[in-house]
């Protein structure tokens, strides 16, 4: 009998199988050149048509499945009192333990509801592990300050560490000592998108959830990747990988008093979101405040079909063979890139490989936008579109100097779930080696005009010559 090697040592496989299928359009490197300039360099502004493997973002851009296309077909469009959404409700209460089940159209008006209603004045402050660019928005726009927290090692792309998201205690500490009264709240991030897309671990949100009961100060959660916060700290925490993810996901919920939610994440869906939360006046408070904008509590902005794909979506993203392969396609191209000697934010992340913008072309200072720089050059390469976490989404403009520039020039290459496979992957190895290899002929950008809130979304930029 011929011995064969123990199936965890065997190649990991996508653990499901093609249905459906959409062409990817043939587009010419004159087409790019072209697309680029007409999108005035900004690859926010490029139309689909024009990309061929697209990682600007995995927020709504995968695949649903048989099972939740079929949930589609059984949706409730009543307007109040949709069957949908009670499916919904028990699905996250099993989940998370919240009383309070509260959907929105998507993460960032579950932001949105939350800070109008705990910041109550200007000049106060939450601090967090990191804030990523919208939640500073929804944040900043009500007078807040958006506070990061990291610990200094986790800002050097090549520190090793496991848990690179976690909050720095002993700054935490700090602010709760010398600023409690204008603290409203806490939040956490899991996974650290700005950071490089790193966990946070069970331990480091004990400690948090600790201060933050010896303060009096409420814990939330940003949890738009959940799952896969929960898998890291499967396989990195010691003590925890007899557990499965989703005992894990149940205590890290337990440990909050309530999370936004970009449904378009882990909730494996193309649109959605959630706020869920303990306390019953917050709750209240809240749910008036999305009849205003969002619709009645009971579809959010949503369609009833929305509602029953999120509900199946939310109970398929802790199946552990779809984790495995998620992060294994991950570090598959990390692991290719690294053999090539690429600069990236180390260890990779659970969405998202980081190329380190500032390192790869050193040449280019941050205030000419390193990371749009590469960004660009993948794109005008090989058709594939990141975006750029840097000095254009989290730098400051300045009135007649250059931007305030942000501790970090990065690239992030984000995996839509369950859409590209192996093939792909090896195709963008390939297009980033070529631009690695003729790196020195990158050159910067300048911003020709930008708006004050959110401006990556639509600066429109041209070449330093």
């Amino acid at each position: 009998m011929t011995s064969h090697p123990p199936l965890h040592a065997r190649t990991i496989i996508e653990p499901f199988r093609i249905k459906v299928v959409e062409a990817l359009p043939h587009i010419t490197a004159e087409r790019r050149h072209f697309a680029l300039s007409a999108a005035k360099c900004n690859p926010f502004l490029l139309r689909s048509e024009d990309i061929l493997i697209d990682l600007l973002t995995e927020s709504g851009t995968g695949a649903m499945s048989a099972a939740q296309w079929a949930a589609m077909m059984i949706g409730d469009e009543t307007y109040a009192g949709s069957k949908s959404y009670y499916r919904l409700e028990a699905v996250v209460q099993a989940l998370t333990g919240k009383r309070h089940v509260i959907p929105t159209h998507q993460g960032r008006a579950a932001e949105h509801i939350l800070f109008g209603a705990l910041i109550r004045r200007p000049g106060l402050v939450i601090p967090s592990n990191s804030f990523f660019d919208t939640t500073r928005a929804n944040c900043e726009y009500f007078g807040c300050e958006a506070l990061d927290l990291l610990y200094d090692e986790a800002l050097d792309p090549r520190a090793d560490l496991p848990f690179k998201g976690n909050v720095d205690l002993g700054k935490l500490r700090q602010v709760l000592d010398t600023r409690r009264a204008d603290v409203p709240c806490v939040l956490v991030t899991v996974t650290n998108n700005r950071g490089g897309g790193q966990p946070v671990s069970l331990g480091n949100l004990k400690a948090v959830h600790d201060l933050c009961r010896q303060f009096g100060v409420p814990l939330y959660l940003d949890a738009a990747r959940f799952a896969e916060n929960a898998w890291f700290i499967k396989q990195r925490e010691p003590g925890q990988c007899h557990r499965t993810a989703k005992e894990i996901a149940r205590e890290v919920f337990s440990l909050c008093d309530g999370f936004t939610m970009s449904a378009k994440k882990d909730g494996l869906v193309n649109i959605g979101g959630l706020l869920c939360l303990d306390d019953d006046a917050l709750a209240d408070g809240c749910r008036t405040r999305l009849i205003l904008t969002e619709g009645f509590p009971t579809y959010g902005g949503l369609a009833g079909r929305d509602l029953d794909a999120l509900a199946v979506g939310l109970e398929e993203v802790l199946d552990e063979a779809y984790l495995a392969y998620r992060q294994a396609s991950i570090r598959y191209l990390f692991d290719h890139l690294d053999a090539l000697g690429v600069p990236m934010m180390r260890p990779p992340g659970g969405h998202a490989v980081y190329l380190d913008a500032g390192a790869f072309c050193p040449q280019i200072p941050a205030h000419q936008y390193p990371g749009l720089a590469l960004t660009n050059a993948l794109y005008l390469e090989g058709g594939v579109r990141g975006v750029e976490v840097g000095t254009v989404m989290f730098g400051k403009p300045r009135q007649g100097e250059p931007d305030e520039c942000a501790p970090l020039e990065l690239v992030r290459l984000t995996f839509p779930r369950r859409t590209y496979t192996q093939s792909h992957v090896d195709y963008l190895i390939e297009v980033i080696a070529e631009v690695w290899r003729n790196r020195a002929e990158l050159s910067g950008y300048r911003i020709t005009k930008q708006r004050a809130v959110l401006r990556a979304f639509t600066a429109e930029f041209e070449a330093v010559v």
